[in-house]
């Protein structure tokens, strides 16, 4: 036992509150003791408080995402975070084509919520065609939400989106969407383009944003009624927004977005760079709308936007249609981004595969000489006397891989799927990566051959795996548009043009992954033929 004096000289260890003292009675003794034990307790309350939130949190995060019975199977997922740790957004298709090696066709994954995913053209046209009714929907993701807040053509549900849909592929078609009369105009924006690849001379340079500006032109002209000018540096800045915004949607930052919403939006990071570019896009579509407002002509609709104000007051009454300014922001941004961003990707990397494979560009400008010569411009009557031609467009589509996870989708109501229960309301991916690289679809599935689109004869043949648009009621509404701009655009620059690499450089085909799948960025040199 110590007494006083020898408590004098004793100093008490710091921490829980404690105190170095040398008292002169035993009350200040006792008083810094009592003072030092509430610390100690008032921390421990403070610890104990602090864990017992975080079990708690775990244990309802685990309850809350803790798979049905007979959910389709998958690896184990950390608490709260799920599977981001499993995986690399820059090769997600990649990881996700190894976890079907351990899973099989369909098994489940966490990425923020709980997904199944789909493998194989045989399942995933089960899926999208015939159960189509079924995977109709849409997830509601925290990202997208905020970026569009549920409207648009693409990310919208229900009676909304049948209502949008109905009226952008009617007001497309009437613009001249599979007609000669926008054929006509896709060959002028041939010629801009052509004469902005001259310009170069010869020289390296990256075809990216020109060919992504003539492409996007054509869209703009359906949209907004004009085109942009390949030297406007305003127009240029926007491509080159989106083309960043696309692909940080694809990486881990989108990611955590999703997963922890009510954190992401107020932590500083790369996602903040999403939301910004694509309001600097809104804004830019915002402005183009009020200009149309202006000087709208109800009696002749010049574009989209036009026949959209004029719904607009045929259906006011019926507000669950979506018909109203707001929505048409988003539709208008929806058509000018999709209408911009694939093609002008499918493009990119046909070029770099001219340059990759020159006996095949070689092959197509033969039969370019021998239908169309070297002064008349293709057509797409010309297609059909074309098979090869043909057939390199659509294996580049397919060995490309633009959009190789899919829009994703969401059950309508509960579904059995190869042997499991798929619950209404679960986020669903099919992965066309797993269709277009299907190894019992395709002869050679992972190598470059136009073969796959050609007959023992050389005819242009079709496959039922051909599935870059993917499939069922949520097929791309721009396809017939799509595969008017590829041939006449590819065609259009083969014959003026024979693509090579610069000197000394090997071409690569090396991937930059986002939403869509692009080549990273190289040069290539344009030599008039």
């Amino acid at each position: 036992m110590y007494n006083v004096r020898q408590l004098s000289s004793v100093k008490v260890p710091t921490g829980c509150g404690s105190l170095v003292f040398g008292g002169r009675n035993s009350n200040m003794v006792h008083g810094a003791m009592q003072v030092s034990v509430l610390s100690c307790l008032e921390w421990v309350d403070v610890r104990f408080w602090l864990i017992f939130l975080v079990v708690f949190l775990i244990s309802v995060d685990i309850f809350k995402n803790k798979p049905p019975q007979n959910f389709p199977p998958g690896p184990w997922s950390l608490p709260v975070i799920g599977d981001i740790v499993r995986i690399d957004p820059s090769k997600l298709h990649l990881d996700l084509a190894k976890l079907r090696e351990q899973y099989g066709d369909i098994f489940s994954i966490r990425l923020g919520p709980r997904i199944v995913v789909l493998n194989g053209f045989k399942l995933i046209k089960e899926a999208l065609v015939k159960h189509s009714e079924n995977f109709v929907d849409r997830p509601v993701l925290p990202l997208m939400e905020d970026i569009l807040k549920n409207n648009g053509l693409i990310f919208s549900n229900g009676y909304m989106w049948k209502q949008q849909r109905r009226f952008a592929l009617m007001t497309l078609k009437n613009f001249g969407v599979g007609k000669r009369s926008l054929e006509s105009s896709i060959q002028v924006e041939c010629k801009w383009l052509n004469e902005a690849i001259g310009n170069e001379q010869g020289r390296p340079f990256d075809p990216q944003f020109v060919v992504n500006n003539g492409v996007s032109n054509i869209i703009c002209c359906l949209v907004f009624g004009d085109r942009f000018d390949y030297s406007d540096e305003y127009f240029q800045n926007l491509l080159r927004l989106i083309n960043e915004a696309v692909y940080l949607e694809g990486g881990i930052w989108a990611q955590m977005y999703n997963t922890l919403p009510s954190i992401m939006r107020i932590v500083p990071g790369p996602h903040r760079k999403i939301l910004t570019h694509w309001e600097t896009v809104l804004n830019f579509v915002k402005l183009k709308i009020k200009d149309h407002r202006d000087d709208w002509d109800p009696s002749a609709p010049r574009d989209y936007i036009d026949c959209f104000l004029s719904e607009m007051e045929k259906v006011e009454n019926d507000v669950e249609a979506g018909f109203n300014e707001e929505n048409l922001c988003y539709c208008t941004l929806d058509l000018f981004v999709a209408g911009s961003e694939t093609t002008s990707t499918t493009l990119y990397w046909a070029l770099l595969y001219m340059i990759k494979y020159p006996d095949v560009q070689a092959k197509v400008q033969a039969e370019i000489d021998r239908v169309v010569g070297p002064e008349r411009q293709p057509s797409l009557a010309d297609r059909a006397n074309m098979p090869y031609t043909d057939a390199v467009i659509h294996e580049i589509q397919r060995i490309g891989n633009i959009v190789p996870l899919n829009l994703s989708r969401m059950t309508t109501k509960d579904i059995t799927l190869g042997g499991y229960t798929i619950p209404k309301g679960t986020m669903v991916m099919g992965i066309l990566t797993s269709v277009l690289f299907d190894e019992s679809e395709w002869e050679t599935p992972h190598v470059f051959n136009p073969g796959h689109f050609l007959d023992g004869e050389g005819n242009f043949r079709r496959r039922d795996a051909f599935m870059p648009f993917s499939a069922g009621k949520r097929v791309c509404l721009g396809e017939q548009l799509a595969r008017m701009e590829l041939f006449l655009f590819f065609t259009s620059l083969l014959q003026r043009f024979t693509f090579s690499p610069p000197p000394g450089v090997e071409p690569s085909l090396d991937f930059r992954m986002g939403v869509t799948l692009s080549p990273k960025s190289y040069k290539l040199c344009a030599t008039s033929r």
